[in-house]
């Protein structure tokens, strides 16, 4: 199957209101290029450095989206053209991505990583961290950077009915948030193994990248 042909079976099972962000980090510009010709308009990259070297050569109406780990001292790499930092985890972070964008007059929207599964090694807040981050004076004074959502990532397992009370689970903490955070419309969870039943349990943006481009190097 070609990356094209790929990209618009994905694209084709979406519902209307699922985002698909094209995850291609490790992936030459000639392949982003095909995914590209068939209409994706926003990738996923979890380097910043090389991020910023394919938003350098590539046509700009891409949407870029930092999905990895990220590095408080590397934000100010990518302040001036990332479209969406999905991995926010800490306030410390939230600070830096404010500060950097307030350097280049933007306001970068980022979606907050929640801790949804029962590996330690995934990074994100608890429901509590979550709340006293959202509720505190410093960030609302904030004027650089919007928390437009939650992302997760769930355990690591073959174990369907572990990831669908994983994801479940993620979807009821966005509710009770987003009723009173209206800036809360995007919900990032589902990756190729498991993106369909994510958006069975209410994600609106899906990280797809070995079933577009085939496994990673």
């Amino acid at each position: 199957m070609s990356i094209a042909k790929n990209i618009l079976s994905i694209q084709s099972t979406l519902p209307a209101q699922v985002t698909l962000v094209a995850v291609s980090k490790t992936k030459p510009i000639a392949a982003l290029m095909e995914a590209y010709d068939a209409g994706q308009r926003i990738f996923g990259e979890n380097k910043i450095q090389e991020m910023a070297e394919k938003c350098e050569a590539m046509p700009k109406d891409i949407q870029w989206h930092m999905i990895g780990h990220v590095q408080t001292n590397k934000v100010k790499f990518m302040a001036p053209f990332v479209n969406l930092i999905h991995g926010v985890d800490s306030l410390k972070l939230v600070q830096e991505i404010n500060k950097q964008a307030a350097k280049v007059d933007r306001v970068i929207d980022c979606l907050l990583q929640i801790h949804i599964a029962e590996e330690e090694t995934k990074f994100g807040l608890d429901e509590q961290e979550l709340n006293s981050l959202l509720s505190s004076s410093e960030f609302q004074e904030m004027r650089n950077i919007r928390i437009v959502g939650l992302m997760g990532m769930a355990t690591f397992t073959d174990n369907k009915d572990q990831i669908k009370k994983e994801f479940t689970h993620l979807k009821s903490i966005f509710d009770s948030f987003a009723v009173h955070n209206s800036q809360l419309t995007i919900l990032s969870m589902g990756m190729s193994g498991d993106y369909q039943l994510a958006i069975e349990c209410g994600s609106t943006m899906v990280r797809i990248g070995s079933s577009i481009f085939g496994g990673r190097n």
